[in-house]
């Protein structure tokens, strides 16, 4: 059953539009398949249950099925519009048996201990405060042996964001917690993740960002302002223009994560 609780959007139906036409349909964080592919690299999720932790309108969690062979993924999110468009999205390919969304609040995850073999997240983890207590619940529903493997935005520190961060923030509009890969690494292992790994994808993003906006003021403009209306798109040119700003200087710093839960016991 895919149960659900009503709270407001951050991402309604105007932005799932609006993302989907930047980033392709159920992507709502950029890099597409290819991008997840390479947060996956080295690892075989065949036969095995995945949770996609922040899983917006479900291309990412149909993709782990349809592509890596994953036996049954669910999709967790703490906001309906993106559910449901995920649950229509699985029920038009036919996976509505292997796919399973569910919605809830933000706090501990609404999953019995050690469900899955692999726990996925695709540039959701950074509207999460607590970062310990995030990875206290992750630990928990993974299975012993089980991997953790993420993609996340983050800031290269962990003090007072610059003015040009706190600019680009406000444009988004949405509830930023970020924190630094190291932040980030400490949480895992105070969880007691093992093998954690940090990857910086900032030269990557910074030259795509780049490219995006080139095509949001150029060949997109029409077919997005068509899908959103221009007004949408004209703000999110002007948020586009502050994120270009602290790719460019290094501050935000979108980067993979990884690690393992010991087989073992403690």
């Amino acid at each position: 059953m895919n149960e659900t609780h009503a709270i407001a959007p951050e991402y309604d139906d105007q932005a799932i539009r609006f993302l989907e036409a930047l980033w392709g349909d159920g992507y709502l964080s950029p890099g597409g398949p290819e991008e997840v592919d390479r947060v996956l690299e080295g690892l075989s999720l065949q036969g095995k249950s995945i949770l996609d932790i922040g899983c917006g309108s479900g291309g990412i969690t149909l993709h782990l099925l349809e592509k890596h062979g994953a036996g049954r993924a669910t999709g967790f999110d703490v906001e309906l519009p993106v559910v449901e468009a995920a649950q229509r999205r699985a029920a038009a390919r036919g996976l509505s048996e292997r796919a399973r969304f569910v919605q809830a609040p933000p706090g501990p995850l609404p999953f019995a201990d050690a469900t899955f073999d692999l726990v996925f997240s695709k540039d959701a983890l950074l509207h999460v405060p607590d970062k310990e207590a995030l990875f206290a619940e992750i630990f928990r529903v993974l299975k012993p042996g089980g991997v953790f493997a993420a993609s996340n935005w983050m800031i290269s520190h962990d003090g007072e964001p610059s003015p040009e961060m706190k600019a680009y923030v406000a444009a988004e509009g949405l509830s930023f917690s970020m924190a630094s890969p190291a932040r980030y690494a400490a949480a895992m292992r105070k969880a007691g993740f093992e093998d954690v790994v940090t990857r910086d994808r900032n030269p990557w993003y910074r030259e795509v960002a780049r490219r995006e906006l080139e095509s949001l003021k150029g060949p997109l403009y029409d077919k997005v302002a068509a899908a959103v209306g221009a007004a949408y798109v004209d703000k999110n040119i002007v948020t586009w223009e502050a994120m270009q700003k602290v790719l460019d200087s290094g501050e935000h710093r979108p980067t993979h994560l990884r690690g393992w839960k010991p087989s073992h016991g403690p």
